[in-house]
């Protein structure tokens, strides 16, 4: 029986054999290759999306959400705190309820999807909103977690990365090497992080021969890395990412530079447009800031960035039900209403 990230990976994470584990089973999601896709955006490209949005709470946080509460647990706190634009409240909600622990959220005032605040509320969080973005959340609970006896879950826990990092080494476990080059969206930048960490640790203990060039995609109106200044008010449909002073800024940067890799933005059409086209082309429903590395390929490939044969891995980081009220208000179909009949079902579908 599978029994998550921590009991596969325990030799290559901070715990002992007597580490309590908090799970939920998470991880060992699928690596689905994107034919379609592939041929759409590049005659040089071969891809593959890591689905994260199959973990429990669908997203990829409950990677670096399981050892970060267990080591919490461990260590006799009570309570976690995070400030969230939606997928990490979730996340910490849920393990903290598995665990036995509280659970504080500070959310930035409307600036969250319906599915993930339902998720936080529903597993017994305490949520507040704050009138400010996200980037004043994140400061107000660092101060207060520094001063009170309440374990911080964000990705500036470094726990968080650790448990994140697990990603990439499934994905050469499942592929047999790493990628070419291994493409993610970019909020406040702790997965390109964790990522990069992955496959280093991986390289270095020789279960792979290679290392990926890391590609990050941020949003046109919340693009600080790539501007190279925080922004002050950042604003895209992908709240997941709609951060504009990022924590993890920094070993951003060293995973851009020491991989050789490129960082660019999108914008919110640009997103749409992928958003729409793997779920018509592949199946796969994934939330909008999800999709930003895959609207950043098609751009890539426009610009004639790819020469050569590549194999690339996409990131999905979050469900597609995360963010209900996108999927509909942008879809090309509409239920049709009509009377209960089979004439009118026949009609409708033209015969």
């Amino acid at each position: 029986m599978y029994s998550g990230i921590i009991d596969r990976y325990r030799v290559l994470l901070p715990v002992s054999e007597d580490t309590k584990i908090i799970s939920l089973s998470e991880g060992n999601t699928p690596l689905i290759a994107l034919p379609k896709l592939s041929a759409t955006i590049s005659p040089y490209l071969t891809l593959f999306a890591k689905f994260e949005g199959l973990n429990p709470t669908g997203s990829f946080k409950d990677r670096g959400m399981t050892l970060a509460v267990t080591k919490a647990f461990e260590e006799g706190q009570q309570t976690v705190m995070c400030a969230s634009t939606g997928n990490t409240s979730a996340a910490a909600a849920a393990y903290a309820a598995r665990a036995g622990m509280g659970c504080y959220v500070l959310i930035p005032q409307g600036k969250i999807a319906l599915g993930k605040l339902s998720q936080a509320l529903v597993h017994g969080a305490k949520v507040l909103a704050i009138e400010d973005n996200f980037d004043k959340a994140l400061c107000l609970v660092r101060e207060i977690c520094a001063d009170h006896p309440i374990a911080l879950v964000n990705s500036v826990n470094p726990y968080r990365l650790e448990g994140q990092k697990t990603a990439a080494f499934e994905i050469v476990d499942d592929l047999g090497y790493a990628p070419d080059y291994h493409a993610l969206p970019v909020g406040n930048a702790g997965n390109i992080t964790a990522y990069w960490k992955g496959y280093k640790e991986y390289f270095d203990s020789g279960k792979s021969a290679n290392k990926p060039k890391m590609l990050g995609f941020q949003a046109a109106g919340a693009a600080p890395i790539v501007s190279g200044s925080p922004v002050a008010h950042p604003e895209t449909i992908a709240t997941a990412i709609r951060i504009g002073n990022p924590a993890s800024w920094h070993g951003a940067n060293n995973a851009l530079m020491e991989s050789c890799g490129h960082i660019d933005s999108v914008t919110d059409s640009e997103i749409l447009a992928a958003y729409n086209m793997i779920a018509a082309m592949e199946g796969l429903f994934a939330e909008p800031a999800s999709v930003a590395p895959v609207a950043g390929l098609c751009k890539l490939a426009s610009q004639g960035f790819f020469t050569e044969p590549a194999t690339i891995v996409v990131t999905l980081t979050g469900h597609g039900l995360k963010d209900p009220d996108i999927a509909v208000s942008s879809a090309n179909t509409i239920p049709i209403s009509l009377p209960a009949t089979r004439d009118a079902v026949l009609q409708a579908i033209g015969y």
